[in-house]
């Protein structure tokens, strides 16, 4: 050790020293950096160039820091070097580095950086050795075999600890990796100096011969460092490119693709940290769940792009009326969550008026114009909710309540809202219930030719007796059948249900059941009424089914497109209340009704409201000019009944002529007669 530190203090010039270390440490620090780089990179063409550049400033380092050093030694006599041999170490150091690093790639060898980096240690022995062959001296020259076979050792077992101290994580590993290639290469160096002695013949080297060397030794260094900034600078900018790039895909995996504001994910970021901020006392956090009110109005009616391009200035108004601390994401559809805290109450309400603003201005795109609207509920954190996911709970109660209540744009959350919803889940599960229990019932309701005045047919009509509560209107349990996923099983049976009465009556009336929107989009209602038809035995010009224009409107290509299949059957197509949708000509010309059902809400304004009679009346023209019977719906008076006589109205159904009533009951007052029920085997 002493001989060791003496050769470095004594033997050597600081200054040559120092630059030759310095080389060492920045190029073992961007070779390190940049095997890193090579080792991650999935293609290979690009990891074979990163290997390639680390090979380049590997070399640049070794042979840079070796000659450096070398022109700092001071053996006391005229030096010179043998070019063939200085340019033989250099390729040395270039060959074995892209060896080595070519080797700690490949990915099939177990332990291939520790390998490789016993290549690197044996490249910088052979290196350095052969560029001491270079070195030609006007002495004796003397070596030490000890500290020959130790520097070898130690290049060696420094170089493959650092290629696999590299592969650790975490920065002290980078940091611990380039400090041992360093001593890889300092200590081959200067050891294997140690081990070198020279028996002068003459005068030690002149002063011309030492500014010579200092040249020589600045025009080295500047090469290295040229070689290894160009490294250094490569791995900058692809790090930096690679940074903008990770930042570019968080900002997407962050943001909604169609708005650009933030997503579900980037609200449950923000929210969390809001909650950790919370300041005891006063500080209250406000989520606001916002959904628009005739989105799906908008989609159905103008087209998806419509409907995107309503999202996208909605989103863009309410990003502008935004202020600092402020926070609105969309999480779906036309679905939106702000997030505010606030101190004083009157900061919530300042932003609940600039969202409720920015939502229900007019809407202008193309050559129309649409005012959406939405519906808010807001609920406050820790008042209303422990944890963020009830509290995101109940701003949606507080939200569907305002959706349902058309009078309050903005609804904040009640306790009594949980309790309204745990009903609705009780009735729900009931209804599964009564759904596999066979607990639901069919009504018909009477359908009477005004021209000859005989009853024509019957429309089926669900019921359902919840066994605790009664009777429950269809209005209340049929949307909770189409949220629950239920509407086609109900629909399915009733269909088969009808089927089956209807093969039985005498006379041989028809029978009108009602479709849902998912029973026509579900792509499978042909095979169904088909089944329902042979297992029944019906003839099919005994089946209508009734439908609406919004049911149509859900998916309109695939929707006509499936009564077409049904209509060649030979069943009827009634589309149901006639005049409520917003484009009930287009609907006409687009298929072949076989029956028009004018709504009820028309009838009933018919004694007072002259508008409602020339709204019939041009209904009914409509329905002799396509040769399409018409039927008026809800007649429950005479002084309803009287125009449509007058007018010449087709048929007629309503209390007046009969209220839905069990088949038992039609049977027991005569209407039908039941023949013996027919009995298929179905395939």
């Amino acid at each position: 050790m002493i001989s060791l530190l003496g050769c470095i203090a004594f033997e050597h010039n600081p200054w040559f020293v120092l630059l030759a270390v310095l080389i060492c440490v920045v190029g073992s620090w961007i070779t390190i950096r940049l095997y890193l780089r090579a080792s991650s990179e999935a293609l290979l063409p690009q990891r074979l160039g990163w290997q390639f550049l680390t090979a380049v400033c590997a070399s640049a380092a070794i042979w840079c820091t070796h000659f450096v050093a070398m022109l700092g030694f001071r053996p006391r006599v005229p030096v010179d070097f043998d070019p063939v041999m200085t340019i033989a170490s250099l390729l040395i150091a270039l060959i074995g580095s892209l060896a080595a690093f070519n080797l700690a790639g490949y990915r099939r060898l177990c332990k291939a950086p520790l390998f490789a980096g016993m290549v690197l240690g044996l490249t910088i022995t052979a290196m350095h050795y052969t560029g001491m062959a270079a070195y030609e001296v006007r002495g004796i020259a003397f070596w030490n075999a000890t500290y020959v076979v130790v520097s070898g050792i130690c290049a060696v077992v420094f170089s493959a600890a650092a290629l696999h101290v590299s592969g650790l994580d975490g920065t002290r590993a980078k940091t611990g990796s380039t400090a041992l290639l360093v001593l890889a290469i300092a200590s081959l160096h200067f050891i294997g100096m140690t081990a070198f002695k020279v028996e002068p013949l003459q005068n030690a080297v002149t002063a011309g011969d030492f500014a010579h060397f200092s040249a020589l030794a600045l025009a080295v260094s500047c090469m290295a460092f040229v070689i290894v900034g160009t490294g250094v600078v490569s791995y900058m900018i692809e790090d930096r490119t690679r940074n903008d790039s990770v930042e570019r895909l968080r900002q997407m995996a962050l943001s909604d693709v169609l708005t650009g504001l933030p997503n579900r994910a980037r609200l449950i970021d923000f929210l969390h940290v809001e909650v950790a901020q919370l300041k005891q006392g006063r500080d209250r956090l406000a989520l606001v769940a916002i959904d628009l009110n005739r989105f799906k109005e908008i989609n159905d009616s103008k087209g998806h792009q419509a409907g995107d391009e309503v999202l996208r200035i909605i989103a863009s108004r309410i990003t502008k009326v935004l202020r600092p601390g402020e926070f609105v994401a969309r999480v779906g559809g036309d679905e939106f969550v702000g997030v505010r805290r606030y101190t004083d109450p009157d900061q919530l309400t300042d932003f609940l008026a600039r969202i409720e603003s920015a939502t229900s201005r007019p809407v202008q795109y193309d050559d129309w114009e649409v005012t959406p609207g939405a519906s808010i509920g807001v609920a406050m954190y820790p008042d209303n909710a422990q944890n963020l996911d009830a509290l995101q709970n109940n701003a949606d109660l507080a939200m569907y309540r305002s959706k349902a209540d058309p009078h309050h744009a903005i609804c904040f959350y009640e306790p009594v809202m949980d309790e309204l919803v745990r009903a609705r889940r009780a009735l729900v599960a009931a209804l599964r219930d009564a759904v596999t229990n066979r607990q639901l019932q069919i009504y018909y309701q009477v359908q009477t030719s005004l021209l000859t005045g005989e009853i024509v047919g019957y429309e089926a009509l669900l019921r359902w007796q919840h066994p605790e509560r009664g009777f429950i209107p269809p209005s209340e349990f049929i949307p909770l059948a189409e949220e629950n996923g239920l509407i086609n099983t109900i629909g399915e049976w009733v269909l088969f249900e009808a089927c089956k009465h209807a093969a039985t009556w005498d006379p041989p009336y028809r029978v009108a059941v009602n479709l849902s929107a998912a029973q026509l989009s579900s792509g499978d209602l042909p095979r169904i009424v088909v089944d329902a038809l042979r297992e029944s035995g019906l003839s099919p010009d005994r089946l209508e089914l009734e439908l609406t224009e919004s049911i149509i409107f859900a998916d309109r290509e695939r929707a006509l497109q499936t009564l077409g299949e049904i209509k060649a059957l030979g069943v009827s197509i009634a589309l149901d209340d006639f005049g409520t949708g917003y484009s009930s000509l287009g609907t006409l010309q687009s298929f072949s009704f076989d029956r028009i059902k004018l709504d009820r809400s028309f009838v009933c304004e018919l004694a007072r409201s002259d508008q409602a009679k020339a709204i019939i009346r041009a209904v009914l023209a409509l329905g002799k000019s396509l040769s399409v019977p018409v039927l008026a719906e809800g007649i429950e008076t005479h002084d309803q009944l009287l125009p449509l006589i007058e007018e010449r109205c087709d048929e007629v159904q309503g209390f007046l002529f009969g209220k839905p009533v069990p088949l038992a009951q039609i049977v027991a007052s005569g209407q039908i007669r039941m023949r013996e029920p027919f009995s298929s085997t179905v395939d």
